[in-house]
């Protein structure tokens, strides 16, 4: 029998609101849009943990992170604040955790426990360094800040499966002329080697960035992983000293290091890659207007 107007009505409109309520299902599993299939999402502060070295690889974020010394309940409690420059000094900090207590159980991620980096705020200065960790929870290095200025230092680490990076100021004492920021390049040169990238970051849209290593104007074939990685993408914000952190693919993409990246917002940045070759581990710097 023939279904009446009312009836075939009543049908059009249900089965229009199954597949509106299909439709908002799929989008929620299927996540952002802007993530590439290839890339896995890893940000340093935020991102979950991934097989065996807690986080995934490939990096896409929206966010910086280091602008604070305490945060979901965790303290940075540096040991001095104030260095010599020039000089080897003896430097400790601890990290506190929410019930007051020291933090001694930190998760290894890219083959550390804790990764601990520091830059003068003209983002000059540079060093990826990795202290150790006495049994109280101390951490301690031997710290050289070569020149006088205002410092940040981040320590990025995970514990209970939160990772996060927390941000101090260090000063250095004597006679400060802050150093302008490099013009904007694809190029840098470090250690007799060449380093170029490609790509354009974005804000709000994960993109790749993809870089090559040569020496005497022929591609390197013989990268070799530094703490797991074959580069190590440290980008620092101009003005607030914002921080991101990012780790590439797990393979090489035609012998280059790529990256996915989404800008924090617009500015100007300081881009810090390291990689290694015959077992020297170097940095190439850039500056990158966004």
């Amino acid at each position: 029998m023939t279904s009446s107007p009312p009836v075939r009505l009543g049908v059009f409109i249900g089965g229009l609101s199954v597949a509106l309520l299909a439709g908002f299902l799929i989008g929620k599993v299927a996540g952002p849009k802007n993530v590439p299939a290839s890339a896995s999402p890893h940000v340093h502060g935020t991102s979950t943990a991934a097989a065996g070295d807690g986080h995934t690889h490939g990096t896409t974020t929206s966010d910086a992170t280091g602008l604070a010394i305490s945060s979901l309940g965790y303290t940075l409690v540096p040991g001095r604040a104030g260095l010599v420059a020039g000089e080897a000094t003896p430097f400790t900090f601890t990290i506190v955790g929410p019930a007051g207590k020291v933090v001694t159980e930190f998760a290894q991620v890219h083959e550390q426990k804790l990764h601990m980096i520091v830059v003068r705020r003209d983002l000059s200065g540079y060093q990826h360094v990795h202290p150790t960790m006495r049994a109280d929870g101390t951490w301690e290095l031997p710290l050289t800040l070569r020149e006088p200025g205002s410092y940040r230092m981040f320590a990025d680490f995970t514990t209970n499966l939160t990772p996060l990076v927390l941000g101090a100021d260090l000063t250095v004492s004597g006679s400060y002329e802050p150093v302008a920021l490099p013009a904007a390049a694809r190029e840098a040169t470090v250690g007799g080697l060449d380093v170029t990238y490609e790509g354009t970051p974005r804000i709000g849209s994960s993109q790749p960035l993809m870089f090559r290593v040569f020496s005497a104007g022929a591609p390197v074939p013989n990268l070799e992983k530094y703490l797991g990685a074959y580069g190590h993408l440290i980008i620092v914000r101009e003005g607030d000293v914002g921080y991101v952190h990012a780790h590439p693919e797990l393979e090489l993409s035609g012998g280059a290091i790529k990256f996915w990246f989404t800008a924090p917002g617009p500015g100007r940045y300081r881009a810090f890659l390291d990689f290694q070759v015959g077992g020297a581990v170097r940095t190439a710097e850039f500056t990158v207007v966004i």
